[in-house]
């Protein structure tokens, strides 16, 4: 069918819609809706689409269109939940069970027929990282159920009157910062833990901190630091730490509430953000033992011949700081006795690439560019350089751009099925760096890398295994990922061919080092990419810009 896609943002869920629907075939488009309603009715006049779906929206569709068409609506609650703020309140009940339900579209919010549901487990996740896993792989259940329900033609969606819906009706208000504030007195930690995760992506929650009225992203539990109620104890890897009642946090990054002299702030490190706070830095050994309850970003554990670099990066970008240590733990795993090296988090992002956020919150955008990605090569041609042992990818969530050529650098990539990958640079205006012109074209040939540079449009875990991007997709849901991968890892090790395959690996290093250096790649990629970042006219800066401080109707 043709369908068209009205989203508010083409974030996680929207690019996962698009991906799956396109491989059964079907010819899908988007149109932001930000771009106002007359944007949505001239696209729905000029592409005439069969089936339009919502799968992320903010704003209601413009009645005519719903009158006029059939439009889906994603909805993260159950049948017959209600309101802006779903999953918000989800979490915040702590339900150990929630659902997504697509509804057909009409003038009273989420008061729609059900077209299709589908339960999932609530982890005791942040909010984003459940939206990106659990949520997304109920919605995409829903929405191929719908799908097909409507291509069939015979099927009558249940209105929402009809008794096994109607007495489940709650309409959930919006989850507003008072109902998020934190009582560093009073709340115990696990309870400052719920709040914080509620909101780590979006909106955050608004506190103050030396003075200042900031937001608060993401939340971690520390169990030795200890302090009055609410004081800064330390920092570590650009989090802070801070006391609670009886315990302690760690909140990885903040955003100054909006003022005047800069009306669109953004999330960025905590550390950074409170510029110096004065407090003692708290390192964390690369290797923990498993009863302790801290957190740090990059982790080293080692199971028999596999070592585990596991890594997670609030929105998967990767700073400067952040390439080079992760760079130190790779090294710091290179001379451990393994014969297979997993690199990667436990679910959520993969790598989404260089840090934005940070770069446009430099004093100098175009030098911090520039050290972020001369960094994050130094770690994919480290990767790109191992040759004593088989290195995994293991891509519990999404990887895009640089984070995506990290992954295609290891020897195999292994893919959770409900991962998106955007292997690409040009929506940021960037010809890219990383080495995707030696990978990409090794793994998924030059006329197939072309076409996705060029489109520049999110590729499903299972088109990029049918394009060589991909050697192993895990069919698991996120909370069975690391465990998946441990076993298939374990397995790879004991293989009684991997000293073969370790002589072929450095063999075959060996001859394309001889047809083309590494170095020579490099060199052509980063001359082009200086070249964009010290020209203050290149798109990218204004692109860069509209992203990080989420400009409607910027860069998707």
């Amino acid at each position: 069918m043709d369908i068209l896609l009205v989203a508010s943002a083409f974030n996680s869920l929207s690019q996962r819609v698009y991906a799956e629907l396109s491989d059964l075939g079907h010819h899908v488009e988007v149109v932001l809706a930000t771009h106002g309603p007359d944007a949505v009715r001239s696209a729905v006049r000029d592409r005439r689409p069969e089936l339009i779906i919502a799968p992320m929206l903010k704003t209601a569709l413009p009645g005519d269109v719903c009158r006029d068409h059939t439009c889906l609506v994603v909805h993260p609650g159950p049948p017959g939940d209600r309101g802006p703020s779903s999953l918000d309140w989800a979490v915040a009940g702590q339900a150990p069970r929630w659902g997504v339900t697509v509804l057909q579209a009409e003038t009273a919010v989420d008061a729609g027929a059900v077209w299709a549901s589908e339960p999932f487990p609530v982890e005791p996740v942040g909010k984003s990282d459940l939206y990106r896993n659990e949520v997304a792989d109920a919605a995409l259940t829903a929405v191929h159920e719908a799908v097909r329900r409507y291509a069939e033609g015979s099927y009558k969606p249940v209105p929402q009157s009809d008794p096994s819906i109607h007495g489940r009706i709650v309409w959930r208000d919006v989850f507003r910062q008072t109902r998020r504030r934190i009582d560093w007195a009073a709340d115990d930690t696990e309870t400052v833990l719920r709040k914080l995760r509620g909101a780590d992506s979006q909106p955050g929650v608004l506190d103050e901190l030396l003075g200042r009225e900031l937001f608060l992203h993401g939340g971690h539990p520390e169990d030795r630091l200890r302090g009055r109620p609410g004081e800064l104890l330390a920092t570590r890897a650009g989090a802070v730490c801070r006391a609670t009642r009886d315990g302690a946090v760690w909140i990885p990054e903040l955003r100054p509430r909006k003022t005047s002299g800069d009306p669109a702030p953004f999330r960025r490190p905590a550390a950074d953000v409170l510029a110096s706070p004065g407090l003692p830095d708290s390192p964390a050994p690369l290797e923990l033992p498993p009863d302790r309850r801290t957190w740090t970003d990059i982790r080293y554990r080692q199971r028999g011949d596999v070592g585990y670099v596991t890594f997670s990066f609030p929105g998967g970008a990767m700073s400067t700081d952040h390439c080079r240590r992760l760079l130190a733990a790779y090294e710091y795993a290179l001379a451990r006795p393994t014969r297979v090296l997993v690199l990667g988090g436990h679910r959520d992002f993969f790598s989404n690439g260089i840090h934005l956020n940070v770069i446009e919150a430099a004093p100098d955008p175009a030098e911090e560019s520039w050290a972020n990605l001369n960094a994050m090569d130094d770690l994919v041609e480290a990767v790109l350089r191992t040759t004593d042992r088989l290195v995994v990818a293991a891509l519990a969530g999404n990887a895009a751009a640089g984070g995506a050529m990290l992954a295609l650098a290891a020897d195999e990539v292994w893919c959770r099925t409900g991962a998106v990958l955007n292997p690409h640079y040009r929506r940021m205006g960037l010809y890219g760096s990383e080495f995707w012109t030696y990978s990409l074209p090794r793994r998924a040939g030059a006329e197939t890398a072309r076409r996705l540079t060029e489109e520049a449009q999110p590729v499903s875990a299972a088109t990029a295994a049918r394009t060589g991007l991909v050697d192993r997709l895990l069919p698991v849901p996120a909370q069975r990922f690391a465990a998946e991968v441990a076993e298939l890892a374990a397995e790879l090790a004991a293989a009684p061919d991997l000293g073969r395959r370790l002589v072929a690996k450095a063999a075959a290093r060996e001859a394309d080092e001889a047809r083309r250096p590494l170095a020579a790649y490099r060199k052509d990629e980063l001359d082009r990419m200086r070249a964009l970042f010290f020209d203050p006219a290149a798109a990218y800066h204004s692109l860069r810009s509209d992203f990080v401080r989420k400009v409607p109707g910027g860069a998707r």
